[in-house]
């Protein structure tokens, strides 16, 4: 899935997202452990590009945001290991490991050096200002001389 640059007859982000693969379920939206991979929600105003993703549980230290050729990665790994006490045995012990990578190509508008990011109440929020001169400038009059 990929933020993309829309052409002059506007159509919306939101619009443009329903022809990616974001309701694509097949086994790319996996994980390698075989866990789901956490939901996206992708909002656009004037000003910026809002990623959220779905990650409860997680910590913010368990998170990895990389840029690297306008390519946003957004990753976590998370592994449980329950400490064995003396003298205890086991008839089944689960491990806990998770992980997961999403990435998206940020649109030419995207203003990369500005990108922040916040953890707060099992929802990664990613925020993505838009290039002042990418910025949509109001409707104005003009003279008739």
């Amino acid at each position: 899935m990929s933020l993309v640059r829309f052409s002059n007859h506007l159509p919306s982000m939101f619009d443009r997202f329903f022809e990616g693969d974001l309701f694509d379920w097949s086994n790319h939206n996996f994980s390698m452990t075989n866990t789901t991979l956490p939901s996206v929600n992708i909002k656009e105003n004037t000003g910026e590009f809002k990623v959220e993703v779905a990650a409860p549980g997680f910590d913010k230290d368990d998170f990895k945001l990389e840029l690297n050729h306008d390519v946003l990665t957004i990753s976590s790994e998370k592994q449980i290991e329950n400490e064995a006490k003396e003298n205890e045995h086991y008839s089944k012990r689960e491990f806990s490991y998770q992980s997961f990578t999403r990435s998206f190509t940020l649109p030419d508008s995207a203003d990369s050096e500005r990108i922040d990011a916040s953890y707060d109440k099992g929802i990664l929020h990613v925020s993505i200002p838009k290039r002042e001169d990418a910025k949509p400038k109001p409707s104005r009059m003009i003279e008739i001389k």
